[in-house]
């Protein structure tokens, strides 16, 4: 006769398993309000963030203007960051689109080019970014998830990971000139 552990114990490894499957863009295609890249990224946007280490700790903050816009099918994200230690970054995006709500992604410190896949309220962007370090630079593989929560109010939440370990993470919020927050209380759909 078998002993309860024997019989639980399959059960529970198949769940891990089953629970471990990483979260694809699609699974919120049913999720709103809609993100529609073209209109959500069109005019003047701010962004406000912070930067993390590995272990979690803000070591950064930022504030950034990113002048979006549409032309001929291409979109351009005009980024300028300023960090709280008074350092200026800027990244300009150009994002073509590549069918089936699908965009590639170019930038001058992005080494090829990012793939973008939007669904419902969702886009997630993949792509190797380069990064200056001291007399050098570092490659890093970036995962940058963003959900629109309310009308005018995307989450953008980033890992970094190098050679598989998680590096930093970046989270921030990028916001339409008129953005009203979400209602207290009110739940995702």
């Amino acid at each position: 006769m078998r002993t309860l552990v024997q019989l639980i114990f399959p059960l529970l490894l198949m769940s891990c398993v089953v629970g471990c499957g990483s979260v694809s863009v699609t699974d919120y295609q049913n999720a709103t309000p809609v993100l529609d890249l073209e209109t959500f990224f069109q005019g003047e946007l701010t962004a406000h963030g912070v930067v993390k280490n590995r272990s979690g700790r803000v070591i950064r903050t930022f504030n950034a203007t990113i002048a979006a816009s549409w032309e001929n099918g291409e979109g351009i994200l005009d980024e300028h960051f300023e960090f709280n230690d008074g350092q200026l970054d800027q990244r300009k995006w150009i994002l073509t689109p590549a069918g089936d709500n699908r965009y590639t992604g170019t930038a001058g410190d992005v080494v090829g080019a990012g793939v973008l896949e939007v669904a419902g309220n969702s886009v997630f962007l993949d792509y190797t970014l380069r990064i200056p370090l001291d007399e050098d630079s570092i490659d890093v593989h970036v995962d940058d998830r963003m959900y629109l929560v309310a009308p005018g109010v995307l989450l953008n939440e980033s890992e970094m990971r190098k050679f598989g370990v998680r590096v930093g993470s970046i989270l921030l919020v990028i916001l339409q000139p008129d953005a009203q927050p979400p209602t207290a209380g009110a739940a995702p759909s």
